[in-house]
């Protein structure tokens, strides 16, 4: 993956973590993204880190999917 496409891949993710805090309330659990220090904007920073970035933003938004409980709904057509 390209430097770039991995930016716009981070900026997406950022998004999504904030209609989720938005929708639900809660906050998402980023602390080692916030350790990182790299923001989509942060063009300047390597593609390492962006790519760290990404991967700790993914692992907070799915630890806060994981922890709700969704109702199960049937697959089948009624």
């Amino acid at each position: 993956m390209k430097k770039q496409e991995l930016i716009h891949l981070h900026g997406l993710l950022a998004q999504v973590r904030d209609h989720y805090e938005e929708t639900v309330g809660e906050e998402v659990g980023h602390e080692r993204y916030t350790e990182l220090g790299v923001k989509p904007t942060s063009i300047h920073k390597s593609k390492t880190d962006h790519k760290d970035a990404v991967f700790a933003l993914a692992d907070g938004i799915t630890s806060e999917f994981s922890e709700d409980e969704v109702e199960r709904v049937s697959a089948a057509a009624d």
